[in-house]
């Protein structure tokens, strides 16, 4: 296969793709396929911002503070069971 890439050239194979697609869908389809795939590029990108942007707000509405207090009394809530499990 990359003798044969390298035989024709990749501007032939350019070409003859889009030969295969014009052939297979038709002058009259390809705006159509062309607007298809621009709404959903354009959705991707609407996606990939929103979900950018619930993760920015979820962070920023966490109390460092109040963090820091739960891993305190988790911490201290371990070290009294491996002293109890110590202890037996």
């Amino acid at each position: 296969m990359r003798l044969l890439l390298f035989v024709i050239g990749t501007e032939w194979i350019i070409v003859l793709v889009v030969a295969a697609i014009l052939l297979l869908f038709g002058g009259t389809k390809l705006p159509q396929l062309a607007k298809a795939l621009g709404q959903s590029k354009k959705a991707f990108k609407e996606g990939i911002d929103e979900g950018e942007a619930d993760s920015r707000s979820k962070l920023s509405s966490v109390d460092d503070e109040a963090l820091f207090e739960e891993a305190r009394r988790r911490a201290q809530q371990r070290q009294a069971e491996e002293s109890r499990k110590i202890e037996r």
